[in-house]
């Protein structure tokens, strides 16, 4: 049976260090590094984390209906199996080379360089606004997922992403085996040097989008103010209504109603190598 803890204000340097089978309800941790350091199942309701590496090396761990401060920042490092649930996390660099991570109904306004090198990851209703998101990042899955910031899903690896939005300049560079299903994404370059990308029922905004890209996918995908897109990917895209510019794709299919501006430079790709099908003409 747990351990309860209530209504305590705990300071100094880890201050919970190396718990295991803790309760803790309505707890401010406060001026005082890694209070829960190398802790084990633990769940916490209702606190506030209010200093820096809350939960390094922790492993079984639930916090609920809390939140984080900016001055928690590095929160979460190398930490196995920990759920965050209906809390806010203010801190930058929250996740960092952790497994097993699940987050429902969680807001992340300073969400710089977090869920780096971090594995098993599942989101469900989660906002964040930061640079370098989920760099380096396997086996996610995301539903109902906003995000505002460049750079996000840099070299990631086994991605699934539904029902999202995402504004951002560089996402999903260098990364393998993605699917985004019925989202929204607006961002130049999107996707370069990347390798089996799958876009179903998506609406996307991108300058020079879509390049460098091994085995891309677009079924029933709109492209809406998007030019120079695929040069030198190997395609099979479904577009529905115009693209409004299509740059030199190395091999594939390419189906619209119409295309704006057509770039073949037979001296840099063989022509033969791609069917193109504009339906509307």
């Amino acid at each position: 049976m747990k351990k309860e803890i209530r209504d305590q204000r705990f300071t100094g340097e880890r201050a919970l260090f190396k718990s295991e089978g803790l309760d803790i309800y309505n707890c401010i941790f406060d001026d005082g590094e890694s209070p829960l350091k190398e802790s084990r199942d633990v769940d916490l309701t209702g606190c506030m984390m209010e200093w820096k590496y809350p939960f390094w090396y922790c492993e079984n761990i639930n916090f609920r209906s809390g939140a984080i401060f900016d001055t928690g920042r590095a929160g979460i490092w190398y930490t196995k199996n920990i759920s965050v649930e209906d809390t806010l996390i203010e801190a930058p660099k929250s996740f960092r080379r952790s497994t097993g991570i699940t987050l429902k109904n969680v807001s992340m306004p300073n969400a710089s360089e977090t869920l780096w090198s971090c594995s098993g990851v599942v989101m469900e209703n989660v906002s964040a606004r930061g640079d370098y998101f989920a760099m380096n990042v396997r086996d996610v899955r995301a539903d109902n997922f906003s995000l505002s910031g460049n750079y996000c899903f840099d070299g990631s690896e086994n991605v699934e992403i539904r029902n999202s939005k995402l504004l951002s300049k560089d996402s999903f560079w260098n990364s393998r085996n993605v699917t985004v299903y019925n989202s929204l994404i607006s961002g130049e370059y999107l996707a370069w040097n990347a390798e089996n990308v799958t876009f179903i029922d998506c609406t996307i905004e991108s300058l020079q989008g879509l390049c460098y890209v091994d085995n891309l996918v677009l079924r029933n995908c709109r492209l809406i103010n998007t030019t120079l897109a695929f040069e030198y990917s190997s395609v099979d895209a479904d577009i529905v209504g115009k693209v409004d510019g299509v740059f030199n794709p190395k091999s594939g299919t390419i189906r619209a109603d119409r295309i704006g501006e057509l770039i073949i430079e037979r001296d840099k790709v063989d022509p033969s190598k791609t069917k193109i099908v504009c339906r509307g003409e």
